[in-house]
């Protein structure tokens, strides 16, 4: 007895296991169940309470199973699996975050269903991609008489899975939504007559039920649903069936493909392979060992792969100052701009640099060297264009080399234009001795190749020929032949499709906040796109061709806005035609604010970069190449916004779409990037500082891992240097496996000076006993052996110093004309004292209050500040010469038995390699240029110190500007600038560099 009912028992147990087996087994299998999602975060209907038990009722009656819920954090990809499709039911508002949106999308795109009812379009307006996979935007709804009317629908697609219960015209009463982005690919089943009633905005074609494939999956709409009866009325419940049973597949239904989404971020790992670079400008990948990039003040640098070597090979002398006409010298853009190897490199070995020659002639040159080995050749250099430019004033160089599958090349200008005289709007001044003020001397002078992108053909002796098909015809008069396009403004990174030959670029547009009536747009960056040779407006039209305002520079009066089908070019500036080729249009365009057209861009900072278009087929047998998702994708980035987004274009190369690309990093001023034939992508990053070398600015890698991913490493600290002895607590906080790998961390400390310890714990501390700069490295291994690394450095013997601004009780908020601000910076420094003491002495400090004026270029800023901290540089390297040996032999003017510091500066004028040399002489000594008599060694002299001494003595050759920085305290009368509406800021700024203490370099600190 006992025993038949225990077999019983086990029996009946087994039975139901093996039943809820079976089931979770028929779940996973695919079986037809939905996702019914409520959550409001606008308006909310009460249909919602009626319409979730009529779903209900309709899957037991149509056998589905119906999940209910208003908690977004479902949307996962673990949990979007279990679905055939996805309701929501009049849903309003943001209702899903950015993760939980990137779930979704990959789920529709591995062939997921989507349903919405009624005020579904009236959701996630900042999520470009559901409206167009909904098909449209709620607009508004009627008001008069009421909200709810009686309205007459019409069935456009007749004896149709979604309208074959529908007669072929009927009436029903609820609330009608007007649509606004409603997408042409929809497939419109009914509409409504707007003449039926009364508040419609649809006039000519008003759809209120449709559906469409999308990206992999299926999306059905009815704007039907706001009434209660609704969910009891058959007509809208078949037809609504009808779209639930087409969202899960219909009779047939596929399983979930994830191979077809848009991969996982985790996916995708950032490797840091240099860092610490200064101003990087553009890389080349000559083959899969080496990467070649310029940095703009004259280095070229080759990065071995396989070593993880990073040398300078040559460095050439470059201008990389503006010398205006009363002699005040600035930080220029110029220098070494662009590089780019040839097309046959592994034969021939050339590569095309494009840069600033030092020297007294103002001209940008393209040239061809040869690269031996890892040695470029200086005596092969050929040049093969030259482009005169001027150098008075700042700015926009352009520079980017590119090539096409025919072996032409292609070569970006900028205006070569100062911007800031003309509010942020069309500079085009026409006014005598202010052509550096005037683009049309350049952007719109078809006789001119500044604010151009150059098409050329290189030929094997140093020279080049045109290809046909450029925008003027060889022989046009007053044209240049080598032009493909014009009416650019800094055209800064160029990008060529190699199958199609389209050319892509980002133009960094001009600086205006706001739209003026009289004056013309606000300032827009764009992605361009030529498809043939053009015109694309520059300084006339900006953005989608945005129309400026012909300008009187001399009585400050407006004029009519230019014409884009017929532009003219009447400026004296002007040596070319004045009849200009007509303008086209950018193909994606923003300001500084939020971007109606293209909302994913942001707002803010703006500085766009076009980068490659991604081919499948062009890496069929390498090992990280980007998945088929991304194939025929356009690769572009902001440089200042830090984003990367892959566009989407149709089949004619139109602007379909953009997403971001590894949304959760971002980037520090992507400058440059290229696909290596292995599938990874090298990048650039410039750094956060304008002009300047930065820790942030990099050598990247960024790599795809179809299978066990890499960890993604995060490392931090408490603090990043200070006196000793230092404890610093380090942290992994962050670092993680996107495979749910258990890691095992291992923390590694080095210095020069032979320190070397490793620490395995998650989050390590250390004291730094002994003054040095230690590397320190977090490897991060997973259990398949998988490892990632993050490294920083941790300089211990030198506090930073601190830096404040006390404005005496002033408002911080905001001005009035012609107030008077007092204020006083406040430095002190553990090693070197204070101010307050004495021991930092006032002139050591850059100070600077700069008026930035509404679309001013913060750029000319940091130029301005970089020449004041660049003067308070120089006056250590004085103080040093001083207190060293060097007056016994040299002075500045008055010769001795060495040279005087003049003759030396005049000597090594416009020599780009001279800094480095002179500061090894002056640590080494040496003898023989100069006459018989040997310069004694100083190897007491820590290479900085050598560095700012001979910067001080090249710097006598230049004619010094007026004083850059303020006293450290004073009072300042906020002045505005003639015409100036006062709807700027003022800019407070101080700046210290301390002397170094203990071998450690020196720590610069800035308050703003």
């Amino acid at each position: 007895m006992k025993t038949t009912t225990v077999l019983k028992l086990l029996g009946s147990r087994f039975f139901w296991m093996l039943f809820m087996l079976t089931g979770l087994f028929h779940i996973s299998a695919g079986q037809n169940r939905i996702l019914v999602f409520s959550k409001t975060e606008g308006f909310r209907h009460a249909s919602i309470e009626v319409g979730k038990p009529a779903l209900k009722k309709m899957g037991q009656e149509k056998g589905f199973i119906v999940d209910l819920t208003e908690d977004a954090s479902q949307f996962n990809e673990q949990n979007l699996k279990r679905y055939r499709a996805v309701v929501f039911l009049s849903t309003t508002g943001d209702v899903l975050n950015p993760a939980q949106q990137t779930d979704f999308e990959r789920y529709i795109q591995a062939g997921g269903g989507y349903v919405g009812i009624h005020a579904a379009t009236d959701t996630e307006y900042d999520w470009p991609w559901y409206g167009r996979m909904v098909g449209a935007f709620f607009l508004d709804h009627p008001s008069t008489p009421s909200n709810v009317q009686k309205g007459r629908y019409n069935v456009v697609m007749k004896n149709h899975w979604g309208t074959k219960m529908m007669p072929e015209t009927f009436e029903r009463e609820d609330e009608f939504y007007s649509f606004k982005q409603i997408s042409p690919n929809i497939n419109v089943l009914v509409t409504i007559d707007e003449k039926s009633y009364q508040g419609g905005k649809n006039p000519d074609f008003h759809p209120m039920s449709w559906f469409q494939e999308f990206e992999g999956g299926r999306s059905f709409y009815t704007a039907m649903g706001h009434t209660d009866q609704t969910f009891s009325e058959p007509l809208f419940l078949e037809h609504l069936w009808a779209g639930i049973n087409f969202a899960m597949g219909g009779e047939n239904p596929k399983p979930l493909d994830y191979s077809k989404a848009r991969p996982e971020e985790n996916r995708f790992t950032k490797v840091i392979l240099e860092e610490k670079l200064d101003e990087p400008m553009e890389l080349t990948l000559l083959d899969n060992s080496r990467v070649l990039f310029i940095e703009r003040k004259g280095a070229i640098k080759l990065y071995n792969i396989q070593t993880k070597q990073l040398k300078t090979i040559a460095t050439l002398p470059v201008s990389t100052k503006y010398t205006d006409r009363e002699g005040k010298i600035t930080e220029a853009e110029d220098g070494i701009l662009g590089l780019n190897k040839d097309p046959n490199f592994a034969k021939n070995h050339w590569i095309y640099l494009y840069y600033s020659p030092a020297g007294s002639e103002a001209k940008n040159i393209l040239t061809r060297y040869e690269l031996r080995g890892d040695e470029l050749v200086m005596d092969s250099k050929k040049v093969l264009l030259e482009i005169p430019v001027q150098r008075e004033q700042c700015c926009h160089t352009g520079g980017s080399i590119d090539w096409d599958k025919q072996g032409n090349l292609y070569l970006s200008t900028g205006d070569n234009t100062n911007p800031h005289g003309s509010n942020g709007y069309s500079p085009s001044d026409e006014r005598p001795d202010r052509s550096p003020w005037d683009a049309q001397k350049s952007s719109a002078n078809t006789n001119d190749l500044r604010g151009k992108i150059i098409r050329i053909h290189p030929e094997a002796n140093g020279t080049y020929t045109i290809p046909e098909g450029n925008l003027f015809p060889k022989g046009t008069a007053n044209t240049r032949p080598e032009i493909y396009t014009m009416g650019h403004r800094n055209p800064f990174r160029i990008s060529v499709d190699q199958k199609t030959g389209f050319v892509y670029w980002g133009e960094v547009g001009p600086d205006a906040n706001k739209p003026d009536a009289t004056r013309g747009p606000e300032g827009h960056d764009e992605v361009g796109q030529a498809q043939k040779p053009g015109n694309f407006g520059w300084p006339h039209f900006v953005g989608d061709n945005k129309a400026y305002n012909k300008f009187d520079f001399t009585k400050n009066v407006s004029g009519e806005k230019w014409d884009a089908a017929k532009p003219t070019n009447t400026s004296p500036n002007n040596t070319g035609l004045k009849e200009l080729p007509a303008a086209q249009k950018a193909l994606i365009w923003y300001p500084y604010a939020e971007s109606k057209e293209f909302p994913l861009v942001g707002s803010g900072g703006r500085n766009a970069m076009a980068g490659p278009v991604f081919y499948t087929e062009n890496f069929k047998n390498a090992p990280h190449a980007f998945p088929q998702y991304y194939n025929g994708k356009l690769i572009i980035y902001d440089w200042m916004r830090g984003w990367i987004m892959a566009v989407t274009l149709d089949k004619n190369g139109n602007y379909s779409s953009m997403e971001p690309f590894m949304p959760s990093y971002k980037f520090s001023n992507p400058m440059d990037m290229a696909f290596a034939e292995n599938g990874d992508l090298y990048m650039l990053e410039y750094g956060s500082g304008w002009f300047s070398a930065n820790d942030d600015a990099r050598l990247i890698r960024i790599e795809y891992n179809g299978g066990n991913r890499k960890p993604s490493v995060q490392i931090a600290a408490d603090k990043m240097g200070g006196s000793i002895p230092l404890k610093v607590s380090f942290s992994s906080e962050g670092t993680k496996d996107a495979d749910g790998d258990v890691l095992k961390y291992s923390w590694k400390i080095t210095s020069k000076n032979g320190f070397n310890k490793i620490l395995t714990e998650n989050n390590p501390s250390l004291t730094f006993s002994k003054a040095g700069v230690y590397k320190v490295t977090l490897t991060a291994t997973d259990a398949k052996g998988e490892s990632n690394s993050q490294s920083m450095e941790i300089k211990a013997g030198n506090e930073l110093p601190k830096v404040t601004f006390d404005l005496a009780g002033s408002n911080k908020s905001f001005f009035f004309p012609n107030q008077n601000i007092n204020y006083e910076v406040k430095v002190s420094d553990k090693e070197d004292g204070s101010l307050a003491n004495g021991k930092i002495k006032p002139e050591d400090v850059s100070v600077n209050i700069d008026y930035l004026a509404e679309g001013y270029d913060k750029v000319a800023i940091a130029q301005g500040h970089r020449s004041a901290d660049a003067s308070v540089s120089l006056t250590k390297g004085l103080k040093l010469i001083e207190a060293n040996d060097c007056k016994a032999c040299h002075s500045v003017t008055k010769k001795s038995i060495g040279p005087t510091y003049t003759q030396v500066s005049q000597k090594y004028k416009n020599d780009g390699s001279a800094l480095e040399r002179l500061t090894k002489k002056v640590i080494a000594g040496g003898s023989g240029v100069w006459g018989e008599t040997p310069m004694s060694g100083h190897p007491q002299l820590a290479a900085s110190d050598a560095a700012d001494m001979v910067k001080y003595i090249l710097s006598l050759s230049e004619k010094k500007a007026t004083a850059n920085s303020l006293p450290v305290k004073g009072v300042y009368t906020t002045k505005l600038p003639a015409n100036d509406k006062g709807q700027g800021i003022y800019m407070m700024r101080a700046a210290y560099s301390d002397h170094g203490a203990n071998g450690i370099p020196s720590l610069s600190s800035e308050e703003i």
